[in-house]
């Protein structure tokens, strides 16, 4: 099977010195191998995409010369086939409704003895498996059943466990407010797409199991992952524009590529855009 790879950014604003990072990553990886790279534009989250900023992020990458093969997908258009997904694994008895806020949900950890945390996965404790009790539904989660912890070998980091059961639980697929969650979304298109090979940022290392799992219970194929280097802001945690990230200053486009490529460990390259990611895509797979 020919390689495939995606950048699948979200537009909830322009893309910024991490998102280049993951953005190079991923075109290298699919020019290095001699495959095809796509761009899609991750916008099922439509109240947090201002009008316009999709337009921004391609501009940005074309400026560059991160250019994909074939036009942008949106998510926003993709509801039917997230729709018919769920729909498969409600027939399964893999997916159940949710009458729980997130309210809620604290509320019946913390009577379980279970302290919160601030960073943690706030892991669902299985309120609705049995029935919603005549409440009304809120959300559709994935039934996650307990069994040994999933394993998978990312390309970088190497070796990776995860108890999904009792580390994230059974997680959402479609939200409360009507909104597709991620985790479904990313796994019906990374299939319909046919992406051999995902590239993205470390902070998404941990979202693997559970796409892995889900996958499995839609007998879709496992693409291969890798998951790069964050640049981090000034707190010390991923850059983001939560935490204050800027904007691509693309003034100097090969400037802008160069800082991201020292994030991925390339050696220093001159000229234009051009010529720099060609040097840089003979040095991927040594490097």
């Amino acid at each position: 099977m020919r390689y495939t790879g995606r950048f699948a950014p979200s537009p909830t604003g322009p893309l910024h010195a991490g998102s280049l990072v993951a953005a190079l990553a991923s075109w290298l990886d699919a020019r290095a191998h001699g495959g095809q790279w796509l761009v899609r534009i991750e916008d099922v989250d439509i109240p947090r995409c201002p009008a316009g900023a999709d337009a921004i992020v391609l501009q940005q990458l074309d400026a560059c010369q991160l250019i994909a093969d074939q036009p942008p997908t949106y998510q926003s258009q993709r509801g039917a086939a997230y729709q018919q997904a769920l729909d498969r694994l409600i027939a399964a008895g893999l997916a159940y409704p949710c009458a729980c806020s997130r309210s809620e949900i604290l509320a019946a950890r913390q009577a379980l003895g279970i302290a919160p945390s601030r960073h943690g996965e706030l892991v669902y404790p299985g309120t609705c498996r049995h029935g919603l009790n005549g409440r009304p539904a809120r959300a559709w989660r994935l039934r996650v059943e307990p069994a040994a912890p999933l394993a998978w070998v990312d390309r970088r980091l190497g070796p990776q466990r995860q108890d999904v059961a009792t580390e994230v639980g059974d997680f959402v697929l479609r939200r409360a407010d009507g909104l597709w969650a991620y985790q479904l979304a990313v796994v019906v298109d990374d299939a319909a797409q046919g992406i051999t090979d995902v590239v993205r940022g470390a902070d998404l290392a941990d979202n693997t199991p559970r796409q892995i799992l889900l996958q499995r219970a839609l007998g879709l194929p496992t693409p291969r992952y890798l998951h790069t280097p964050l640049v981090l802001g000034a707190n010390g945690e991923k850059l983001s524009k939560q935490n204050g990230a800027q904007a691509l200053d693309l003034a100097d486009p090969p400037a802008a590529l160069q800082a991201a490529a020292t994030v991925l460990g390339l050696p220093p390259a001159h000229g234009s855009a051009g010529e720099r990611l060609l040097a840089w895509t003979r040095a991927w797979l040594a490097h």
